[in-house]
């Protein structure tokens, strides 16, 4: 494999030069019944569904559909996490479970919102939330892909967690610091731990996002895979056109569910790096995080 091959596969199509339509989904909700739960309908319950099952919404609730549902109508759900955008009605959505690795784009506009299963302002959304994604059109299958016909958005406060928004800060803060060696960069590599951000598909929203901020090529893989790769020259300690940022965890620290142990890096050269250590990060009740550095490093 050469190198502009690896390249490509690293980078995932970053700039959405594919356009192609995929393959519809199979019937799983109803948008007349979908449309009747957003306007509230009052006229009798909903016809349920198991909890948890593959017709169900985040939480349990049931979704819409059942012996109603019109001949040949099609839809699908996408459940996801906010990465970031939020505040912009722009989002960066995650795929949850057996999703994978799937990264797509949502503009909310004047899509109706559903939140804790109450009709709701596009506002009250917030980065970190779990989500489902009713669509009845096709998904274009840019990078990150792109569902058409959104019908509705159903949001659930349960299970909110920000680390996305937890590890975009501290890459943002190394970011600030000595800012000359980000300098004519075309390249991030990031490495982030599993056992800090588990979600593989989060991880990569993390890389996608913070590369596309700063306008460059997000490559996701350790130190060392990118030395084998090419583009770190590991026998120099030199990335010529690239930086470097980890997220790993403090050794032998136990990590919580409300709070975290971390370190934090940039990197461009064997003298060029800064090092946040000892750093702990502690979850609010909305599910946001704030972190403290114990140390600073530079080399």
């Amino acid at each position: 494999m050469d190198r502009t091959q690896k390249r490509r596969r690293a980078a995932r199509d970053p700039i959405g030069l594919q356009n192609r339509r995929s393959r519809r989904t199979p019937a799983l909700l109803a948008l007349l019944l979908c449309a009747a739960l957003l306007a509230g309908c009052a006229a009798g319950p909903a016809a349920s569904s198991g909890a948890g099952g593959p017709g169900s919404m985040p939480g349990g609730s049931p979704a819409p559909g059942g012996p109603d549902e019109p001949p040949g109508g099609e839809t699908g759900s996408l459940l996801c996490r906010i990465v970031d955008g939020a505040a912009e009605g722009e989002l960066l959505l995650a795929a949850q479970r057996s999703e994978g690795d799937a990264l797509y784009r949502l503009t909310v506009g004047d899509t109706p919102v559903l939140l804790d299963n109450q009709t709701a302002d596009s506002g009250r959304l917030q980065d970190g939330m779990l989500l489902t994604v009713i669509y009845s059109g096709d998904v274009l299958e840019t990078y990150p892909a792109v569902p058409e016909g959104v019908v509705a958005i159903q949001a659930i406060t349960s299970g909110q967690d920000d680390r996305c928004g937890l590890v975009l800060q501290a890459f943002e803060d190394l970011w600030a610091e000595d800012s000359g060696l980000n300098g004519d960069i075309a390249y991030m590599g990031f490495e982030i731990s599993e056992a800090l951000v588990p979600e593989s598909s989060e991880r990569e929203g993390i890389a996608w996002r913070f590369a596309e901020l700063h306008g460059t090529q997000p490559l996701t893989g350790s130190w060392q895979q990118l030395a084998d790769e090419g583009y770190i020259d590991a026998e120099n300690l030199y990335w010529e056109n690239g930086l470097f940022f980890s997220f790993t965890p403090t050794e032998n620290a136990a990590q919580q569910d409300d709070t975290l142990f971390f370190a934090a890096q940039k990197w461009r050269s064997g003298l060029g790096a800064l090092f946040f250590v000892d750093c702990t990060a502690r979850k609010d009740a909305l599910g946001g995080w704030q972190y403290e550095a114990g140390g600073f490093a530079i080399a």
